[in-house]
């Protein structure tokens, strides 16, 4: 069982602070930049569907531009670098709109709230590496599982800890961070699985978003992903990468020595036995209306 009275070491809670703050201010900068997409809707500038990026280097630039007068789409155009300069045509129809003086104070003001932000958390990242440097040895063991960045698993450590003592076995890991569901049951009849439960809001993101990394990747859990996805939904696929990436994380964390191995793509294809794919076979013969009787060959 585990300890309800469990705290973690201060340098685990001060590392906790740093890393939930800093995802915060990532979700206040985010919000500013959909503020800057929808004023430019507003203002029918088209950016966006031309840039994937509008607070790149080019886009900036064309930002800056806006705000400081200039409503020439071929000027603006022209304020495009590199790869982004073969969209040139594009470009200047996209800026024809009715941006206004009103729009340029708003996407200044904007902009500089976007630049705030970013320099606060740059301010947070530089402690964090600070605060970091006792666990650098699990965060390099952790960096190496698919999906699962040198960000993503300064939260893992901040959010679990490095001290596995307090769960026995990788299923009091995947209980505690809600992770396992749990199945209806009425009169004694299974009614499918239930919902994971509600908990702790950041490591449940910071696993969702490595689960759907690791999904984009040729490995195991890659295929892991799409295998789920496939038959069950993306949403499934999520919780049950997550939670492969948890059991991981407690196997890393419990032996020092320990280092991720990917088992490959092919795992499954590998892994599937004689009888199965037997009947796996004779199941499709079926369906097509063939009666199917087996015997050994000589």
């Amino acid at each position: 069982m585990l300890r309800p009275s469990f705290v973690p070491p201060p340098q685990i809670r001060q590392l906790r602070d740093l890393t939930r703050y800093r995802v915060d201010l990532i979700g206040v900068r985010t919000a500013e930049k959909n503020r800057v997409e929808k004023l430019l809707e507003d203002a029918q500038i088209k950016l966006s569907v031309v840039a994937s990026d509008i607070f790149g280097v080019s886009g900036r630039a064309m930002l800056a531009a806006l705000v400081a007068g200039e409503r020439d789409p071929k000027v603006l155009a022209q304020l495009a670098r590199q790869r982004l300069r073969a969209k040139l045509s594009l470009l200047e129809e996209a800026f024809y709109g009715r941006f206004s003086d009103h729009h340029g104070f708003l996407l200044q003001t904007m902009l500089d709230r976007i630049d705030q932000t970013s320099a606060a958390i740059a301010t947070l990242e530089a402690k964090i590496e600070q605060q970091i440097v006792p666990f650098q040895a699990a965060v390099v063991r952790l960096d190496e599982i698919c999906g699962v960045g040198r960000a993503a698993a300064q939260v893992l450590i901040a959010e679990i800890g490095v001290d596995m003592g307090r769960f026995p076995t990788p299923g009091h890991l995947v209980s505690w961070a809600r992770f396992a569901p749990g199945v209806k049951e009425s009169a004694g009849k299974k009614k499918g699985k239930a919902s994971t439960g509600r908990g702790n809001p950041y490591l449940a993101r910071v696993l969702g978003e490595a689960a759907v990394a690791a999904g984009r990747t040729n490995t195991f859990l890659g295929e892991r992903y799409r295998r789920i996805a496939r038959r069950r939904g993306a949403k499934r696929a999520v919780v049950a990468v997550g939670r492969s990436i948890l059991i991981i994380v407690w196997h890393l964390l419990s032996d020092p020595d320990a280092r991720f191995h990917d088992l490959g793509p092919g795992f499954y294809d590998t892994r599937s036995n004689a009888d199965r794919s037997k009947r796996n076979h004779v199941r499709q013969l079926e369906a097509l209306g063939y009666k199917v009787t087996l015997e050994p060959a000589a």
